[in-house]
């Protein structure tokens, strides 16, 4: 058996917390007409022991992504994140930034320029660098990947680094969070001391709710830590981040989200009123996957993104359709995959509910 070795800090010693077994990618949509089966890789979580920081410890070689449509809660923590920023007095005008990866969109380029902050040039070192919009957690080596990030950072520039935090997937049971291709999980404590390694100090820590708890740390050479980040660290250590034990608490989570979800399906189903899937969002993918549906059970999940239109589901013959398809449908239940959605969905297509149909939050698997 291979040594696992932290992605991180490099240490051998650490527990494997959840395997989600064999699973298609989640990012990839096949066209409706390919029948499969497509690639499977084995998608398991590990927990370093000596860093704390959660991760997956298999490489896999994934298909292209398709493009998705930015939700607007997304939009919406970006605005408030750089609203917090800048009451920190961190966005001057003339101020330079380098931005990372930005995989799923989100850039927060354009906003800073609105507030005179502009891309530095290329190889010159930057006031600001951005890593907001969960880019280094899709890098395989953790270390070289922020030593870029810092690299980029002038003497006494910031670095704001955000992330879906681990402590939000435990307290709600977010297993589905855990996804080919996103290789690290961070919890407040962990992030601080990759930081430390890469020589800053995190000054700050702010909160969102997005997805359940969104965490974005202030760093920068020198500097000491505000009451804030003692007690982020304090609250998400207490939560268990660092407990193989509680953290391995997410593979009991998935019977029981897997086998609500296909009670909820087949009861639809069988009395005659199917339900419709919203969001064919990366989550959805192997919850959909080890629930066993098919389209027998599930007619279809919609998505507003045009480039997921007419493809289906990873691991299933489920059809992904046009919200339109949906509204046509009229179905009694539309099962929602991505909690964070409800209200703009609700706003978006009031039709369902004033043709007496329910929006089902599925987010993690529908509430036992």
């Amino acid at each position: 058996m291979p040594v696992i070795r932290c992605r991180s800090c490099a240490a051998p010693s650490g527990h494997l917390v959840l395997d989600l077994g064999e699973q298609p990618a989640c990012e990839y949509f096949p066209p409706l007409e390919d029948p499969g089966p497509e690639p499977v890789f084995p998608l398991r979580l590990w927990l370093c022991a000596a860093c704390g920081l959660a991760q997956l410890p298999d490489d896999a070689a994934l298909p292209d992504e398709p493009v998705g449509a930015e939700p607007a809660a997304l939009a919406r923590q970006r605005a408030d994140a750089i609203a917090a920023v800048r009451e920190r007095g961190l966005l001057p005008a003339g101020a330079t930034v380098t931005e990372g990866a930005t995989p799923h969109g989100g850039s927060w380029l354009p906003e800073l320029a609105a507030l005179g902050v502009h891309p530095a040039a290329d190889g010159e070192p930057a006031d600001l660098v951005v890593d907001a919009t969960f880019g280094l957690m899709h890098e395989p080596d953790q270390r070289a990947a922020l030593a870029r990030l810092v690299d980029a950072l002038a003497p006494d520039g910031v670095l704001l680094f955000g992330f879906h935090s681990l402590a939000a997937i435990l307290a709600g049971e977010q297993w589905n969070a855990v996804r080919l291709g996103h290789y690290a999980y961070y919890s407040a404590p962990a992030a601080v001391g990759m930081l430390a390694r890469a020589g800053l100090t995190v000054t700050d820590a702010l909160w969102f709710p997005l997805y359940g708890g969104t965490v974005l740390l202030v760093a920068r050479r020198g500097g000491r830590p505000d009451a804030s980040v003692a007690a982020l660290v304090a609250s998400e250590t207490a939560a268990g981040v660092l407990d193989a034990g509680v953290v391995g608490g997410l593979q009991d989570a998935v019977a029981r989200s897997t086998d609500a979800l296909r009670v909820l399906v087949h009861a639809c189903r069988d009395a005659d009123a199917p339900g419709f899937g919203y969001s064919a969002a990366s989550r959805a993918v192997a919850l959909v996957h080890l629930a066993g549906l098919r389209r027998a059970d599930l007619p279809a999940v919609a998505d507003a993104s045009p480039a997921k239109q007419g493809r289906r589901m990873p691991g299933t013959d489920i059809p992904i359709v046009a919200p339109e398809r949906l509204l046509a449908a009229r179905p009694r239940t539309v099962l929602l995959f991505v909690s964070d959605l409800l209200p703009e969905v609700r706003r978006a297509l009031p039709e369902v509910e004033a043709s007496g149909g329910r929006w089902v939050d599925c987010g993690a698997g529908p509430a036992q």
